[in-house]
């Protein structure tokens, strides 16, 4: 059967086996591939397109497409979709173009599908010390499940791990010693490259306590203790949700998430002096412009730091 005369929406499984066996995709970028084709399936059947076929894709269907997610609302707050988020669709819907493309189905070029227009400048949000000290003293840690969320907390400050990073953390990678003040610890992290981590002695001793009370047997390094997956391991999902269960708790901005605790751990750095090639590499960054989004946060304490150091002033002694 000559694969360009199924609809568009019948070759999603294949573009997806393609990414895993050609491009070699981890898992979970193979999930949010599909997650961000299936807005694109729906749209077509929403317009009456589920049948259309690969070489029958045009320009004024991909302008519509971006039109309606242009449109596009967050189901929280109602807040039009970001041009970051909007581009994460189109940049799908570009690869299964290339993927027709190697595959000798005729359709589109994947470069006719054009990225919106980034807004002029990213923001990062953070907490201070002081919130964070709030956010921490939320868990009961006289519960084994306080405990684990405690030291959740203060390692993913401590590290400045992705979400995705610290679930896929083994039991078998803390190596206690007392006599260590810190943990160094070498990861794969996303697109699989590996770098080193390093979990300070306040989130060490967190982590100790919450092990003692853990099956010396268990792989994953943080498990979950409710529900059907008790014993498993931990999902991105259940962390956000612990976190945000602590926000709520500590009174801090609704929008704090685990990814918020990566922007405090990389502001702390820098505001105390870091390099930004330093924070770049503690943050598995490929690409510094990435870790450039940090100082725009930092300036107002940088002015501050130049204010109460260097006067300017002729008579001050030198």
């Amino acid at each position: 059967m000559d694969k360009s005369i199924k609809p568009i929406i019948n070759h999603i499984t294949d573009f997806l086996d393609w990414l895993d066996i050609e491009k070699g995709l981890s898992n979970k970028s193979q999930e949010n591939y599909s997650r961000f084709l299936k807005k694109f399936c729906e749209w077509l059947k929403k317009n009456n397109l589920k049948l259309l076929l690969p070489h029958q894709l045009t320009p004024e269907h991909i302008f519509k497409y971006k039109t309606f997610l242009a449109r596009q609302t967050l189901k929280q707050g109602g807040q039009p979709l970001k041009r970051t988020t909007q581009n994460y669709y189109l940049i799908a819907l570009r690869s299964l173009l290339t993927y027709f493309a190697d595959k000798d189905i005729i359709s589109l070029p994947a470069d006719k599908i054009k990225l919106a227009k980034r807004d002029k400048e990213r923001t990062v949000s953070f907490l201070s010390l002081d919130q964070l000290n709030k956010l921490f003293d939320g868990p009961n840690i006289k519960t084994t499940t306080g405990l684990r969320d405690r030291a959740i907390l203060e390692v993913l400050f401590s590290t400045g791990l992705r979400v995705a990073e610290l679930v896929a953390l083994d039991r078998q990678q803390i190596k206690l010693d007392a006599r260590e003040k810190e943990l160094e610890i070498g990861i794969i992290g996303k697109g699989g490259y590996s770098r080193t981590i390093y979990i300070s002695q306040r989130a060490l001793e967190w982590l100790k306590r919450y092990l003692e009370g853990c099956d010396p047997d268990q792989r994953p390094l943080f498990v979950n203790y409710k529900g059907k997956g008790s014993g498993g391991r931990l999902t991105t999902r259940s962390i956000e949700r612990l976190v945000k269960k602590y926000v709520i708790m500590a009174g801090l901005p609704i929008n704090t998430s685990p990814h918020t605790l990566r922007h405090s751990f990389a502001t702390d750095l820098l505001v105390k002096g870091a390099d930004l090639r330093v924070v770049q590499e503690f943050l598995g960054h490929r690409n510094i412009v990435t870790t450039q989004i940090y100082t725009h946060v930092t300036r107002p304490q940088l002015r501050e730091i130049h204010q109460k150091l260097h006067s300017g002033s002729a008579d001050q002694p030198l």
